[in-house]
């Protein structure tokens, strides 16, 4: 077939054909210098769902953020613009929203520049001056979006004694995550660790140390609530959520709760890429054939682990198409329950002091 190839787009396919039979997991392919349309247009968004209406576009829902980050805010609710769901736009840079075949065609190019809309409300109109966004962080608007709602529904159902995180993949970025996440939540008496379509990196180990650490005494201060030593360990139930796309370093991770005893995994088994590599074999145009080098093996048993096969759940549990669709989600539901169930059966002890004297005369709490 190399006779035939007549770019490195199909060189790519042809490569990417081979490695498939190899039949194991981390043998993608990277590009590389291909050729790249110059006279495109780029879409951007405005971090919403928006409905097309007779007389313009409907602001249906503006995706949501964690107050606290107002860099990660949607164009929509960036400080200093007044636009609410249900607000219809009606024009974009002066051109009718209603004339036009969609909003899209009016906002191509426009990432990341200042764009003037106007906007009816009820019977009223005003305007605003957004700045539009890429594809790439519209895609991570919606995932923060989901990952908020999930995150409200915990602190609903577990009536704050619950927290919960997800984690999106397991690189620096990911690191900032879980400690902004895991250190808001780790006095809780259960905790959620999401990692469904997580999709790999390498900081599971770092994570897994966190936690393993162990409290063995605590400190009452006069003033304020107990502090363990060591500080700030999570001493509660852990469930960790995983489905067929959590994968690579995700799977480790899942795979680690399992093994150490850590807590209970709820979901469908992960992906199965389970030999590592060092992606060192870049080629003169950047790209890659990716080669998996390193395979996992369990310490006790010495047995292959995970690639091919993945990790099992200790509960299974699938979130059907039609019913996620519809904004359910059996899994974490599940996950409520187990550990709603746990927090009767097995308390977390409470940080109480309790002086007790050498003849065994236990006296009140200080």
């Amino acid at each position: 077939m190399l006779e035939r190839v007549g770019d490195r787009a199909e060189l790519n396919d042809v490569i990417g054909m081979m490695v498939s039979e190899v039949s194991t997991m981390h043998s993608q392919i990277v590009p590389g210098d291909l050729r790249r349309a110059t006279d495109g247009n780029t879409p951007a968004f405005l971090g919403a769902v928006l409905e097309r209406t007779a007389d313009g576009a409907r602001v249906k829902h503006i995706y949501r953020s964690e107050v606290e980050l107002p860099d990660q805010r949607s164009p929509l609710a960036a400080p200093g613009v007044d636009v609410r769901d249900d607000d219809v736009i009606v024009a974009v840079n002066g051109k009718s929203v209603a004339k036009a075949r969609d909003i899209a065609d009016l906002l191509r190019n426009l990432a990341g520049q200042q764009t003037l809309l106007k906007i009816k409300r009820g019977g009223s109109e005003k305007s605003a001056v957004v700045i539009p966004v890429a594809r790439e962080r519209q895609v991570s608007l919606r995932y923060g979006d989901w990952e908020l709602a999930r995150r409200k529904q915990v602190e609903r159902v577990g009536q704050s004694r619950i927290g919960y995180l997800h984690l999106r993949a397991m690189t620096g970025n990911d690191i900032a995550t879980f400690a902004r996440e895991f250190y808001a939540n780790y006095d809780r008496e259960g905790l959620i660790i999401d990692v469904r379509r997580n999709q790999g990196g390498n900081i599971d180990s770092w994570i897994l140390e966190k936690l393993l650490r162990r409290t063995w005494s605590f400190w009452v201060p006069r003033d304020g609530k107990p502090y363990t030593n060591m500080p700030q360990t999570f001493r509660g139930h852990l469930v960790v959520l995983a489905d067929e796309l959590t994968y690579s370093d995700g799977e480790s991770f899942t795979a680690g709760i399992k093994a150490l005893g850590i807590g209970t995994v709820i979901g469908k088994r992960t992906a199965g890429a389970g030999v590592w590599l060092s992606d060192g074999n870049s080629l003169v145009d950047k790209g890659r054939a990716r080669a998996a080098e390193f395979g996992v093996f369990s310490v006790k048993s010495g047995e292959w682990m995970i690639e091919g096969a993945g990790v099992s759940p200790d509960v299974e549990v699938d979130n059907l198409p039609h019913a996620s669709f519809d904004g359910e989600d059996a899994q974490l539901d599940a996950a409520l329950k187990l550990l709603s169930e746990k927090l009767k059966e097995q308390p977390v002890p409470k940080l109480q002091p309790t002086h007790v004297t050498p003849a065994g005369d236990e006296r009140k709490p200080f």
